[in-house]
């Protein structure tokens, strides 16, 4: 049985902070520094996201990503308006109807899908479904990049994705907690995959990324922005000692460890998968793209498991998820790819 501290797969939330971003923290800690993000670090971690994104965006700092996407999704509509996005979207089914509440009432309006992923004619078909005023009006398309299956939107399904939004006159907002993933994944800049694919604003996720906590609000449209400075402090958003905040976004960004952290998550998620590939009764149900695996397993087989002290979640697809952290220990993936070899062909039968 393995101790209580050992390193599991359930979800990468469960890992600590990276070096980087360690680091960094420590270094803002030392003497004083004015409140409210009027110090240095704040000015200089949205600098560094300037850069990143190869554009002068406004950025703000979140404590968490429902506050961030909720948020972010309330600047773009009135409390008459709908949000477009999948039935499986994290705004949808793990954020407690934050939306709609920051935003006073706008409906999430989801689409059925298999992959998690929204397309250009289910968006169309959506938003043009009602124009009557007894509906709420359409206002807003969300996508979570990598999606909640662990899957990935290439560029051209974000720009055609955009570019049916243009036409109906909505804005394409990004969930974005798994960005850098994403961003891995395709080998792509931060800004082809945003805004110049025709993203108009991003929740970039920096906890699972390897920080302790912190989301940045990225708007590519300045005029979005306006007040959002306000929604921040009325929903608790406004760190006092906001430098806590931003200073690991400094030490993730300025040494590139936003990116080998996802490179390297990714790839414990690829080496997993393919190492159990091919055992009797255990067969992948989405694409492996990102930081995530999901297993259909025969329920035995994962009683198992959990008997051996894994812990996984089985709340997509049916199956079992694992999720690769920014610091997966390749001897602990071994060693769970070790338990499912021996309970995988026995417990199948």
């Amino acid at each position: 049985m393995m101790t209580s501290d050992a390193q599991q797969f359930a979800s990468d939330n469960y890992s600590g902070i990276c070096p980087e971003a360690f680091s960094a923290m420590e270094a803002a800690n030392r003497g004083h520094a004015a409140a409210y993000g009027e110090d240095v670090w704040t000015a200089r971690a949205a600098d560094s996201l300037r850069r990143l994104f190869e554009t002068p965006c406004e950025v703000f700092f979140a404590f968490n990503g429902t506050a961030a996407n909720s948020l972010a999704l309330a600047s773009l509509c009135q409390s008459y308006h709908s949000v477009i996005c999948a039935d499986a979207a994290h705004v949808e089914t793990d954020e407690c109807g934050a939306p709609e509440f920051f935003s006073n009432g706008s409906k999430l309006l989801t689409v059925r899908t298999q992959s998690g992923k929204l397309d250009p004619a289910a968006i169309r078909a959506t938003a043009t479904a009602r124009s009557d005023i007894h509906f709420p009006k359409c206002r807003v398309v969300t996508i979570t990049q990598p999606t909640e299956t662990g899957q990935v939107y290439s560029l051209d399904e974000i720009r055609a994705i955009a570019a049916t939004c243009r036409v109906l006159g909505l804005s394409l907002h990004m969930d974005g907690s798994r960005f850098a993933n994403a961003c891995a994944s395709l080998g792509c800049s931060p800004a082809d995959m945003t805004w110049r694919a025709g993203v108009d604003v991003l929740c970039f996720g920096g906890t699972k990324n390897g920080m302790h906590a912190g989301e940045a609000v990225l708007f590519f449209d300045p005029s979005l922005a306006v007040d959002f400075g306000y929604r921040c402090k009325q929903a608790g958003q406004l760190a006092s000692k906001m430098r806590f905040l931003a200073a690991p976004w400094v030490g993730m960004l300025e040494g590139g460890a936003w990116l080998s952290n996802a490179e390297h998550a990714n790839a414990c998620a690829r080496d997993f998968a393919e190492a159990v590939a091919g055992l009797p009764g255990i067969e992948p149900i989405f694409p492996v793209e990102a930081n995530a695996v999901f297993l259909r397993m025969p329920p035995a087989a994962m009683e198992a498991l959990r008997e051996r002290g894994w812990r996984f979640y089985t709340f997509i697809g049916g199956g079992a998820r694992f999720m690769f952290g920014w610091d997966a220990l390749p001897e602990r993936v071994a060693e769970l790819v070790r338990d499912l070899h021996e309970i995988g062909a026995p417990r199948a039968a």
